[in-house]
């Protein structure tokens, strides 16, 4: 459900749309998991669930505090509200996001570490998917597995594979410039040809196990909610 200023509300709903699941890599949006959305100029309401009540209150957090942040960048909003519901540590994750306490302090005595580090590991999950996909592209199109070592960004025609695949090496500050090679590594270097068969299979796997989450995902929370409650 959503209400409000049209312009505002849609711009909200822009911004959670830059929210993504840490570990499915798509928005809260697109996956339902933005269940209510209340705009009363300038504070906005929120109101998140998840596909099961079980799931991993990290990446709860994570999606909980990035909406806050999403949100409140939003030109005329001054307070953000936003909380999950129907999950086993709602009660934990809602203070401490409020509070801006971090995670470790929002479950004292069980959370030793932030969660950059996690945050991290997923971006570089999405990032070899990304690239995976980019792949795909130049596959269909004639190019030969070997080929793709010599390959720079310049040689992936424009598509929505090609702008997901910049967007997550901006996030992890890997090189964007058209002359920069295609096939990297985590650090930015660029895969020899002798190991690039060996990574795509592997990026392969990365990337259909990412869809094949979403895609669970998203008929859990079905399950759980019906159609209705799904976005």
């Amino acid at each position: 459900m959503t209400t409000g200023t049209a312009s505002v509300t849609a711009a909200v709903w822009s911004a959670l749309g830059r929210v993504r699941d840490p570990e499915l890599d798509e928005p809260i949006t697109d996956l339902g998991f933005v269940h209510e959305l209340v705009v009363d100029e300038p504070e906005v309401r929120a109101r998140l669930r998840l596909p099961t009540y079980f799931c991993a209150p990290n990446f709860a957090y994570l999606m909980v505090a990035d909406a806050v942040d999403a949100i409140r960048a939003v030109p005329g909003v001054e307070r953000a509200d936003v909380r999950l519901e129907d999950h086993f540590a709602a009660e934990e994750i809602n203070a401490g996001v409020a509070a801006g306490a971090g995670f470790p302090d929002s479950f004292p005595g069980e959370a030793v570490n932030e969660l950059d580090e996690l945050r991290r590991t997923f971006r570089r999950k999405a990032h070899t998917a990304a690239l995976e996909r980019a792949c795909r592209v130049l596959l269909a199109g004639g190019s030969r597995v070997e080929e793709l070592a010599e390959l720079t960004l310049r040689d992936v025609p424009a598509s929505p594979e090609k702008d997901s695949l910049l967007r997550r090496r901006r996030e992890l500050g890997l090189p964007v410039a058209p002359e920069s090679p295609l096939f990297v590594d985590d650090d930015g270097v660029r895969v020899p040809v002798d190991q690039l068969a060996l990574r795509l299979r592997f990026a392969q796997a990365v990337r259909v196990s990412i869809d094949g989450n979403a895609s669970f995902c998203r008929g859990l929370l079905r399950t759980r909610y019906g159609e209705e409650g799904t976005g």
